[in-house]
């Protein structure tokens, strides 16, 4: 059976926690639901016929619309053309949303797809929305998804105090095997226990099901993850960022392709080969 994922719960409801509010909006270009219809395309109509107000949409890394690659700095505000709502980057000057940005604002809802690793920096903008939410005593509501490399397994070390970026932001281990509703709990019991937080979970889910399982849509969350095989790969493949190799960004499998033009890479398929991982062959391939 088939996922239900937060955002359909909430249509499900005919909108019923948002009536009569005021509300920002977090979410990208990956935030559809189970007919590809995009969040703010279902939200649209109640808007525009007065059953709740959208004030504002905040975009993560990468844009509203994962139109930037990564590092980017990225516009601060807009309106959109298409449906005339005031767009805000928070990977611009600003990473967490300002007073300004929340003035009126009644509820924030937040969906955000995850995938699954600690430094993927969507759930820590999340974070930082929490926090202003927190502190201005705005309700903040998550619709929930899966997490696409499962929920039963976690792997790496959690983040240790003092070292907290935007690339770990809270200490969960690296692999951490929680959704973005379970992130907001987490943070909320633990370091914001006065912020009013509601979670619509996904129903269905069984926490062994990794993405391409669920039955719901897959749509690319960030330039270079295309797939739910980039998911999986991503929370080790990412640590090669740390050296002076490439990833594979821009390639047709970031994360699968790691080099550089002076490496051996027969010798380097050969020495991780011997390593005799489980579940993985490393093969030369020039890129």
């Amino acid at each position: 059976m088939p996922v239900t994922i937060g955002l359909d719960r909430l249509i499900a409801s005919d909108f019923a926690p948002l009536r009569g509010k005021t509300l920002a909006l977090l979410c990208n270009q990956a935030t559809v639901n189970a007919s590809f219809q995009h969040m703010i395309d279902i939200l649209l109509p109640g808007h525009e016929s007065g059953k709740y107000r959208i004030g504002r949409v905040f975009g993560p890394e990468h844009g509203l619309w994962g139109h930037t690659q990564d590092n980017m700095i990225e516009w601060e505000g807009e309106s959109d053309l298409r449906t005339g709502l005031s767009i805000q980057s928070l990977y611009g000057e600003h990473r967490k949303p300002t007073t300004a940005m929340l003035e009126g604002i009644d509820l924030f809802v937040a969906d955000v797809p995850d995938v699954g690793s600690r430094y993927y920096t969507f759930v820590w903008t999340m974070a930082h929305c929490m926090e202003t939410c927190a502190e201005l005593g705005i309700p903040f509501l998550v619709l929930d998804r899966p997490n696409p490399i499962g929920g039963e397994r976690t792997e790496g070390p959690v983040l240790q105090p003092g070292l907290e970026s935007f690339v770990g932001l809270y200490p969960v281990p690296t692999r951490h095997g929680l959704t973005a509703g379970e992130i907001a709990h987490f943070v909320q019991q633990n370091f914001l226990p006065g912020l009013e937080l509601s979670v619509i979970q996904a129903e269905g889910w069984n926490r062994s099901e990794y993405g391409d399982q669920t039955g719901t849509p897959w749509a690319l969350p960030s330039p270079n993850m295309p797939t739910v095989d980039t998911a999986v790969v991503y929370p080790g493949g990412c640590l090669f960022e740390a050296t002076n190799l490439s990833e594979g960004r821009g390639t047709t499998r970031p994360f699968e392709l790691v080099g550089a033009p002076y490496l051996d890479s027969w010798r380097f398929a050969d020495g991780l080969n011997a390593l005799q991982l489980p579940g993985v062959t490393f093969r030369a391939h020039p890129f």
